[in-house]
């Protein structure tokens, strides 16, 4: 892990590296997952853990929203909630 990360072309797969180069380089390397590059962290050549990037997801337009809330409202499996019971947790939660 010389290269400086702007230098350093992405890996299609994890990187391995030992438990204590994770631990002694451990802000680059998070600089490196943030910029796509995932890891596999190894203690005596054994696959301990993976670190990889945390997928980014856009918040919803209101169309999307929209859109999702009524196609779960037309879902057959979707749970049945009565006036009542909704109403009741909705005091819950305020009470709460």
């Amino acid at each position: 892990m010389s290269k400086p990360l702007s230098q350093k072309p992405l890996s299609p797969k994890p990187i391995e590296i030992g438990a204590y180069e994770a631990k002694t380089h451990l802000p680059r390397i998070l600089r490196e997952v943030a910029a796509g590059q995932s890891f596999t962290i190894t203690v005596r050549g054994k696959p301990v853990a993976e670190l990889k990037p945390t997928p980014t997801r856009q918040p919803m337009t209101h169309k999307e929203a929209v859109r999702a809330m009524m196609a779960y409202m037309d879902r057959p499996d979707r749970p049945f909630i009565s006036a009542n019971e909704l109403k009741s947790i909705l005091d819950e939660g305020r009470n709460s």
